[in-house]
């Protein structure tokens, strides 16, 4: 088509395309004329949104929020309520400890100067500390150590050998329940703290596989430009292996310490036929239970049992309170490799 306008533009007339360019962008498959233009974005970028959906956008993500925080909050009361049952019914007299009120009717702090004089709870926390230290420091070391081995040297059947290792995990408690009651007796352990810790000093599967993902995720040059140096094996495993993979050693330490303080088995069938005073903590608290009960000749003072329920989970929260960073980093840590 010839141009009826020499040296000049092409008019919307002339070429049929530029009337469409020049018409308004509006919404696809509406009728021009019909729908609201959309916005166009800065620069000829692409439309920027209508102002009703941006405004349906926020309030959902408002009220996912909304429910978020309430399901959070939820769960939290849920998980603290007992802990809640548990200090109000260490504060109230005999007669309202199971009434299930948060708020006692009658406050009795008096109940925590007695339960010494009741109980014999710092024994029972004395042993069970020790035992719990004494399973979580040896544990750490043993399975740090045996970690590495498996980690760094190279032998025939080590592969064979770590998959035995972890087979070991299926076995449940029971199976080895019986024989290792009778190596302890054997031994004349039995009535003593030893069998608590003493197996703690040949490592844990579970530990040994954590340890060794770690140590699998430190670099291996490290380890050779050491030994060029004049570094020994053991020297690797103490000045650079171990310092390195502290974050997952207080991990392993940590989750001893809690198995260590929360066993009730252990102690039930070493330390059950001795004197109540040797008694750990979980141990003690049963004992004291079965003491106050009034089919056993007791007046039901659970008062007392609340109190010391009460005081035995205070080392437990400070562990974890001092250990919480190096948990957290120890989880990340772990979760790398190279």
């Amino acid at each position: 088509m010839t141009n009826a306008n020499p040296g000049l533009e092409p008019t919307a007339a002339d070429d049929p395309s530029a009337a469409a360019a020049a018409a308004p962008l509006t919404a696809a498959g509406a009728t021009p004329g019909t729908a609201e233009p959309l916005r166009r974005g800065s620069a000829g970028g692409p439309a920027a949104p209508l102002p009703g959906a941006d405004r349906r956008s926020r309030a959902l993500r408002r009220l996912g929020s909304a429910v978020r925080w309430v399901l959070l909050i939820g769960f939290a009361l849920a998980f603290l309520y007992p802990f809640a049952w548990l200090l109000a019914a260490s504060l109230k007299p005999r007669g309202e400890v199971f009434d299930n009120r948060l708020i006692p009717l009658t406050p009795t702090p008096q109940n925590y100067a007695d339960v010494w004089n009741q109980l014999p709870l710092l024994s029972w926390v004395f042993n069970s500390v020790f035992i719990a230290l004494a399973a979580a420091t040896i544990v750490t070391l043993t399975s740090s150590a045996i970690a590495f081995g498996f980690a760094y040297f190279r032998f025939p059947g080590k592969n064979a050998l770590f998959s035995v290792l972890l087979g070991t995990m299926m076995l449940p408690g029971a199976v080895t329940l019986i024989p290792n009651y009778l190596i302890w007796k054997t031994l004349g352990w039995l009535g003593t703290t030893v069998p608590l810790w003493g197996g703690t000093l040949f490592g844990s599967a579970f530990y040994i596989f954590l340890m060794r993902q770690f140590y699998l995720s430190l670099p291996r040059d490290l380890f050779e430009a050491a030994r060029i140096d004049g570094c020994s094996f053991f020297g690797l495993f103490r000045r650079i292996a171990f310092p390195l993979a502290l974050p997952s050693a207080i991990i392993v330490f940590i989750f001893e310490f809690q198995a260590s303080w929360n066993n009730f088995a252990g102690p039930l069938i070493y330390l059950n036929f001795g004197d109540p005073h040797g008694y750990t903590v979980p141990l003690g608290i049963a004992y004291a239970m079965t003491m106050y009960s009034p089919t056993a000749g007791g007046h039901g003072d659970y008062q007392f049992v609340m109190v010391a329920s009460l005081l035995v989970t205070l080392p437990m929260m400070v562990i974890f309170a001092f250990g919480q960073r190096y948990f957290m980093e120890g989880i990340a840590a772990g979760s790398l490799k190279g």
